[in-house]
């Protein structure tokens, strides 16, 4: 199941919840995963922040921060929080709408959950890959 929660509402109208859940469960099966609980909370920046600093040691803003909750490599569950004041700013630094920069972080989520990692260049390559391909299915 996926769900959705809004601690922010700005930016919450650019979202069709059960259109993303349709889009989703479609990229996770599409990757050869099972859909399991997977809940995104939609934040500001200073809720992100606080999330950054106690579970990372990280002392900055971010877009996403996502925590798996399961140690079975098929089934896809976790926990993603997204900021939507820096999705909105990173939106404005692409050049991209704020909605099409969303679905990006949304997917970003899922993506990670599945495995995928961004710390090499390789691994941001691939990664990006995938959000470009994925993306161009959602439309």
């Amino acid at each position: 199941m996926i769900s959705f929660s809004y601690q922010v509402l700005v930016g919450a109208d650019n979202l069709d919840d059960k259109k993303n859940k349709r889009w989703l469960k479609d990229v996770i099966s599409r990757e050869g995963k099972k859909t399991g609980d997977i809940q995104y909370v939609f934040c500001d920046d200073n809720y992100l922040a606080a999330i950054n600093k106690s579970f990372l040691n990280h002392d900055t803003f971010t877009d996403i921060i996502t925590f798996p909750t399961t140690d079975n490599p098929d089934l896809i569950s976790g926990e993603i929080y997204i900021s939507m004041e820096r999705v909105n700013e990173n939106s404005k630094k692409n050049s991209v709408s704020f909605s099409e920069e969303l679905s990006r972080v949304i997917l970003h989520g899922i993506l990670h959950l599945i495995g995928y990692k961004d710390y090499s260049d390789s691994e941001k390559k691939l990664i990006r890959g995938k959000e470009d391909y994925y993306l161009h299915l959602q439309r």
